[in-house]
């Protein structure tokens, strides 16, 4: 079985279902190991910033290991359907932008497209605009002093002389 069709297998499996968007992380995942030379992290060796939450994330998480709570996967929430990968190993980085269609296809046409496409027809490839995340840090709990949860030391607000979450931090703002 070519390792194509074992990536899209496993990502169906991981995800539920076939679809473009998952057509797309599959894809993307795919560019980075053959321009990146990047293989399955089972640390914080692979490094992706995805800016969006659609269904090609879970193609990156099973098929390169970066994952939320390895500290590997960073959500960085701008909509588009860019992906940058990192390889801690050789430091280099690179941006994988979808490219726009120019052409109107049903859903699995689209998928279909996707998935036998060119990578250089379906992706930019940038330089990335922004450095290589550090590792993630383990950070000391607080105790929210409203709901008396637990909440790590970098996520704390200071709100009337006490330290707050950010779900009982009131946020001032003045309309803009």
């Amino acid at each position: 079985m070519s390792q194509a069709i074992n990536n899209w297998q496993k990502a169906v499996e991981f995800h539920g279902h076939e679809c473009p968007g998952l057509a797309i992380g599959v894809r993307a995942v795919e560019a980075a190991q053959v321009k990146l030379g990047i293989t399955f992290s089972r640390d914080e060796e692979v490094v992706c910033v995805t800016e969006n939450d659609a269904c090609g994330v879970d193609a990156i998480q099973v098929l390169t290991g970066c994952s939320l709570g390895k500290g590997n996967l960073i959500y960085r929430d701008t909509g588009k359907q860019a992906f940058t990968f990192f390889s801690r190993n050789s430091g280099e980085g690179l941006r994988i932008v979808l490219k726009p269609s120019a052409e109107e296809r049903d859903r699995e046409s689209e998928q279909k497209y996707l998935l036998q496409a060119d990578l250089e027809d379906i992706f930019e490839f940038k330089v990335p605009h922004f450095s290589l995340p550090s590792q993630a840090r383990i950070f000391a709990s607080q105790i929210c002093e409203v709901c008396q949860e637990a909440i790590p030391e970098n996520k704390v607000r200071m709100q009337d002389g006490k330290k707050v979450c950010l779900d009982c931090f009131q946020d001032y703002g003045r309309g803009w």
